[in-house]
């Protein structure tokens, strides 16, 4: 039987998912494909030894009551069933130095953030203030960031540069690198990295902190239920391999691997930008176009470890730490040499279920080179497709591992003696389960010296087809579920997704 929808979004990423989401409850007939064993993109977890890990989302920021995550979930209706913990009020991020024993707070509350670092640096605070006061401004340009507000920003914040402006903030080379020191939260690049960035990243953390509880894959759960809810139709281990047009150049079908067509007036595409172009065809873009995506530079890719601890052994801590073996490598992620790496780590835990006095289980993830796998390219492994690397890449890994849990080692000194197993994923690992290209974490690089060429319209020259997702605007929770509104609002009419918006806050209010 012929399948046919008003929307079709191929890929279940957290953009595409709101993205359904939002236009189902308009009434639009709405389907969503996923080629995994798993829907969510970063939002996936897995299990080792009976526990629960996430491989994207770790914290969240802006989940409390009016703050903007909170009202983007509510509106979505999955707000009331998430389960939630708050970090730390006095330092959800430790920001540490190899050879300083000192921890640098992050603390929720822009008032309390100020407080804990004026402790540290007392002659600081007129600084901080300042700090504090110019993300707020830059966070407040950017419309549907709460939600409503000015249609459009000014571009000339575009080209302000993050790491210059902390250096304006301050002088004390310490506390610019505490206040850059999350930056692995958008792989800030020094001289590029624009202060929006920066701004709309740290921010929300700063209102407020949380962690999923029960693994961030609770939040496609949630999308799921409600689509299904709204009628929608959510199908996983089904990958789109080729595009149909019709002879105006539209759109009018996908076909699968498994050998279903499903037909549909509007197409989202919510998979890596190069991805999207070879599946439809790069003859239907213009050639500048095509140049302009392939010129993009893909952020770093990561490694991660995923540590199982015995029981009863190790203090848990309610915050996150990034640490760095010094201040100047907080900016500069050039040197990734064997001898060298890894230079810096964010390390966070997961309390026991039966005392959680203790942790379950530590997560760390450091910076990694897609050139650092890149023998192993021509493999594909996932939970769906499962197909060894070689005992070659297993020993990479070890020996990998067995380098950062050294540098854990440095500031937890008992970590090695209460380890159970030890699990790994490379940026082949992000590649094959998020589709990320060369398993970038967070789409492409911007740049404050020119950045309008990595901000991509959602809508594309062919006229039924958008893009959503961390590769076409801002990365993360928030700005992920923000761009997803973004392309909704490119699909209706342009006002029709304020006005909802609008209705929505003033009604709750």
């Amino acid at each position: 039987m012929k399948k046919e929808y008003d929307i079709l979004v191929i890929g279940s990423g957290l953009g595409g998912l709101v993205s359904a989401l939002v236009l189902a409850k308009e009434g639009l007939k709405v389907c969503v494909l996923e080629k995994n064993n798993q829907y969510g993109g970063n939002l996936q977890t897995f299990s080792r030894d009976k526990l629960i890990f996430d491989t994207g989302v770790h914290y969240l920021g802006g989940l409390s009551e009016g703050q903007n995550l909170y009202q983007y979930f509510s509106y979505l209706g999955i707000m009331k069933d998430l389960n939630l913990k708050k970090l730390d009020e006095n330092g959800f991020d430790r920001i540490t130095f190899e050879g300083d024993e000192i921890e640098y707070p992050h603390a929720q509350g822009y008032e309390n953030f100020v407080e804990q670092l004026t402790k540290i640096f007392p002659e600081e605070r007129q600084n901080l203030e300042r700090y504090i006061q110019e993300i707020q401004n830059v966070c407040n340009e950017f419309p549907r960031y709460n939600l409503i507000g000015k249609g459009k920003y000014n571009d000339d914040i575009l080209y302000i540069n993050a790491q210059e402006f902390i250096e304006s903030v301050t002088s004390d080379k310490k506390l610019q690198a505490v206040l850059s020191g999350s930056n692995f939260l958008y792989a800030g690049v020094a001289n590029k990295t624009p202060l929006y960035v920066h701004a709309l990243t740290v921010n929300s953390y700063i209102q407020s902190a949380y962690k999923c509880t029960s693994g961030g894959s609770q939040i496609s759960k949630l999308l799921i239920r409600q689509l299904r809810k709204y009628g929608a139709d959510v199908y996983k281990h089904t990958e789109v391999s080729e595009i149909v047009f019709d002879e105006d150049d539209i759109i009018k079908s996908v076909k699968t691997k498994n050998n279903k067509e499903f037909f549909a007036e509007i197409f989202i595409s919510n998979i890596e930008i190069r991805a999207t172009l070879e599946m439809v065809g790069k003859a239907h873009f213009r050639k500048s176009f095509i140049r302009r995506i392939y010129d993009l530079e893909p952020v770093v890719s990561c490694f991660s470890i995923y540590l199982v601890l015995q029981p009863d052994t190790f203090k848990n801590f309610n915050y996150n730490y990034y640490h760095y073996k010094s201040e100047d490598l907080v900016w500069d992620k050039s040197r990734c040499s064997e001898e060298l790496w890894p230079e810096c780590y964010m390390l966070s835990c997961t309390p026991s279920k039966h005392n959680p006095e203790y942790s379950e289980s530590l997560t760390a993830i450091t910076y990694m080179s897609y050139d650092e796998v890149k023998e192993w390219e021509d493999t594909f492994h996932t939970a769906a497709e499962k197909r060894a690397r070689g005992d070659d890449y297993e020993e990479f890994k070890r020996r990998k591992a067995e380098k950062l849990i050294a540098e854990i080692e440095k500031k937890f000194p008992e970590i090695r003696s209460v380890i159970k197993s030890v699990h790994t994923s490379s940026p082949l690992s992000y590649r094959d389960y998020i589709g990320g290209y060369h398993g970038n974490m967070y789409g492409y690089v911007k740049d404050s010296a020119n950045p309008l060429k990595t901000i991509i319209s959602p809508r594309t020259k062919i006229e039924n087809l958008f893009l959503t997702g961390q590769t076409v605007n801002m990365h993360g929770i928030l700005g992920v579920t923000i761009g997803a509104f973004t392309t909704c609002s490119e699909i209706l009419e342009r006002e029709f997704i304020d006005d909802r918006l609008f209705d929505f806050v003033n009604k709750k209010g």
